[in-house]
C-alpha cells in the first residue's frame, strides 16, 4: 500500500503570485500552473472571464517536495489562516475510499468522491478536527 501527500495552499485570487514569490523564495520550479478556463467547458456552469483566468492547481517543486495550490471558485468562502488543505495521493481506489470514509466520520463532505477531468477518483472532506484533505487518486495509478 503506498501513498503520499504533500501541502495544498488556497488563495482568493492572488495564486500565480504566490507561486511566483515561493519558487523565487524557496528556490523551486513551477512545474505546471492550470487555469479554471483550461478546463473543458461546463455549460451549466458557465465561467466569468475572472474566474477562467483563476488558477484552478499549481504545482511548485521544491527539493524534494511537492507544494500545491489553487485560487478559490467563485462564491467559495475565504478565511485568511484556514488556507492550507492536505492533498493524499492513495494509488488504489479502494484505499482512497477507506481514508474519505475514515475523515468523514463525525466530519463534513465539502466535495464527494467522484471522477474528474484529472482523477478516477477526488473529493474533499473536512475531517472532526476541521482539518480538510483532498483525496485524489493519480490517473495512471488507479489501478
Amino acid at each position: 500500500m503506498s501513498i503520499s501527500l504533500n501541502p495544498y495552499l488556497i488563495f482568493d485570487g492572488n495564486t500565480r503570485e504566490a507561486v511566483n514569490f515561493y519558487e523565487k523564495t524557496l528556490g523551486g520550479k513551477v512545474m505546471d500552473i492550470m487555469t479554471f478556463g483550461d478546463m473543458p467547458a461546463d455549460p451549466n456552469q458557465p465561467l466569468t472571464d475572472d474566474m477562467k483566468d483563476r488558477v484552478m492547481h499549481a504545482h511548485l517543486k521544491v527539493g524534494e517536495a511537492d507544494l500545491m495550490f489553487s485560487d478559490t471558485f467563485a462564491g467559495m468562502p475565504y478565511q485568511p489562516g484556514d488556507t492550507i488543505q492536505i492533498a493524499l495521493h492513495p494509488k488504489e481506489e479502494g484505499r482512497a475510499r477507506e481514508i474519505f470514509a475514515a475523515l468523514k466520520d463525525g466530519g463534513q463532505v465539502v466535495m464527494p468522491l467522484q471522477k474528474t477531468d484529472w482523477s478516477p477518483l477526488y473529493g474533499i472532506v473536512k475531517d472532526k478536527f476541521g482539518v480538510t484533505f483532498q483525496v485524489n487518486v493519480p490517473e495512471d495509478q488507479s489501478r
